[in-house]
């Protein structure tokens, strides 16, 4: 018994026509009706009933069917995984990412990759932005990681996943007591920002000038971890990536507070070329894009339901009504 007719049955029974089952399987109607005939002979029992308009099964041609479509369900599963272990993709896979890019994600995803595709590598490089446009741009990376990413005429911008920012303090700052913090209190405290030609410089400054808190910026970098490193001895605060701060936070060397009544999030994207990417290029981008789909975003969701402390005690808020 082949497995095409047992596909022709299938078709037959669906859409409960000999011709469109024709039509489907690119055949004659003569040649279906031959199909299902000697599938009835083979089985000696009668599958189809051929009296009524559209057609119908019988019990036990419909017992036959649901049996059927299983074991095609089976085969094709079947084939696909061994057409795919003949085709195992190879190559190297090379990623320039912004130096926040947490070490330990993209070690998992490596090893995710490496794991499904032994005969492939990636290599990934931490830079500063604008080199890691530079890269992808000129062809000496596949895939760019990024913030806030921008289109252009050469590359292609897809999202990956969004980080909830929050403040950065000294545990010894006096809001580490709060549970969350209202943008007001932000007004006039010591600032360490990220350096004027970044975009999140831009993005951050817009988001504390539309809720009004001017701060008063005391140093700049150009990258997380030595903004990190000033507020932990008590040089300023600062909005980060939640993720890039958890480390610290477990190590009690810096406080994470979510904000109170607003949410800011840092974008981060996949960006590369528009041209044909390889066939490893193209299964890491989206093992990538498949570890995104959960677990971002919940400090911001659970921050407007915080109650904010000033000097650890909490202030009362009316409801708007």
């Amino acid at each position: 018994m082949q497995i095409t007719a047992l596909k022709v049955f299938c078709d037959v029974a669906r859409q409960r026509s000999f011709s469109q089952a024709a039509h489907a399987n690119e055949v004659t109607q003569s040649a279906v009706s031959q199909i299902v005939s000697q599938l009835e002979k083979r089985m000696q029992v009668k599958l189809v009933d051929r009296s009524t308009r559209p057609l119908q099964l019988t019990p036990l041609g419909q017992t036959f069917y649901e049996g059927c479509q299983a074991l095609l369900e089976q085969y094709g599963e079947l084939e696909s995984s061994i057409k795919n272990a003949q085709t195992e993709i190879a190559g190297s896979v090379q990623v320039a990412a912004i130096y926040s890019v947490g070490l330990g994600d993209m070690g998992q995803f490596v090893q995710r990759f490496v794991s499904e595709q032994p005969k492939a590598s990636v290599h990934i490089d931490y830079l500063h932005p604008d080199a890691v446009y530079e890269r992808v741009e000129s062809g000496t990376a596949d895939l760019g990681l990024v913030s806030f990413p921008r289109k252009s005429t050469k590359l292609v911008a897809l999202p990956w996943r969004e980080e909830d920012m929050v403040l950065a303090c000294s545990p010894k700052h006096a809001l580490a007591g709060n549970l969350a913090v209202p943008l007001e209190e932000l007004a006039g405290q010591k600032y360490v920002h990220f350096d004027r030609k970044l975009t999140i410089r831009r993005q951050v400054d817009r988001f504390l000038r539309g809720h009004g808190a001017a701060v008063k910026v005391v140093l700049e970098f150009d990258n997380i971890e030595n903004i990190k490193q000033a507020v932990a001895i008590g040089a300023g605060v600062a909005l980060l990536p939640e993720p890039t701060l958890r480390r610290e936070v477990k190590a009690r060397t810096l406080a994470a507070l979510p904000l109170y009544n607003a949410r800011f999030t840092r974008p981060l994207g996949i960006i590369h070329r528009r041209r044909h990417l390889s066939a490893a290029a193209r299964r890491f981008l989206e093992l990538l894009r498949e570890g995104a789909a959960s677990g971002n975003g919940e400090a911001g969701a659970n921050a407007a339901d915080a109650v904010p402390r000033r000097n650890g005690v909490a202030i009362k808020l009316k409801k708007r009504i």
